[in-house]
């Protein structure tokens, strides 16, 4: 999953950004309202979730929300405030929040409440994707081929369940980096490719028609 975190005090962002990124998350971080505004409004099918500080330069939170809803940006927002108030938090549902957190916080409830939002839209995102002999489970992380339990990394883990969502599509590699490496990336390197390849090893071992397939010059498919 990728989110974008909207934070202005630098110590906190970073290390919100390595304790998501521990938890498998793609994390890009804004600091200014306004700029935060537009990364959103320009690439809001980038980001499955958005967590934002209340306080911020240049927009407060409550203006970025109303903002967003305005535009029919339906990302599901957490927004983390200093401020306890009834109001306050009558206010940011209002706005358009989904959820909201008071500082100081844990990272454990950080994570629930993250979970939470992006299991809304069970339809859509179900806990167990299946492919072919594949399965994916993403509460417990774990990855299983034929009743054969397969280890991934993180980044691994991330590929497969984008593959997985997309069935027999063909997926090419600035999709891959737009949903699965931050903002900041810079693209030209192999690091997809050798991340597929990884994939694939551990997917098919020896098998040379594997279910991971190169679509020569455009990108990849899973075949289901």
């Amino acid at each position: 999953m990728k989110v974008l975190l909207v934070e202005d005090e630098e110590k906190l962002a970073q290390a919100l950004k390595r304790g998501l990124e521990l938890g498998g998350y793609t994390v890009d971080i804004v600091a200014d309202g306004k700029k935060a505004l537009t990364r959103i409004s320009l690439h809001r099918d980038d980001y499955d979730v958005v967590i934002l500080d209340l306080m911020l330069p240049s927009m407060d939170g409550h203006e970025i929300c109303r903002q967003m809803r305005a535009r029919n940006i339906t990302v599901p927002v957490l927004v983390l405030t200093a401020r306890a108030e009834t109001d306050t938090k009558v206010n940011l549902l209002l706005s358009g929040a989904d959820d909201y957190l008071v500082k100081p916080f844990s990272f454990a409830e950080l994570s629930a409440r993250l979970q939470a939002l992006l299991r809304r839209p069970s339809a859509s995102l179900p806990e167990v994707l299946h492919v072919d002999d594949i399965d994916l489970d993403l509460g417990t992380r774990r990855v299983s081929r034929g009743g054969s339990e397969v280890p991934l990394t993180l980044k691994e883990f991330a590929l497969l369940e984008y593959f997985m969502r997309h069935p027999n599509q063909v997926v090419n590699r600035e999709d891959l980096l737009t949903h699965l490496w931050d903002f900041n990336y810079v693209g030209f390197s192999n690091v997809v490719d050798v991340h597929i390849k990884n994939l694939r090893r551990k997917l098919d071992g020896t098998n040379a028609d594997g279910v991971l397939e190169t679509v020569r010059g455009i990108g990849y498919r899973l075949r289901a």
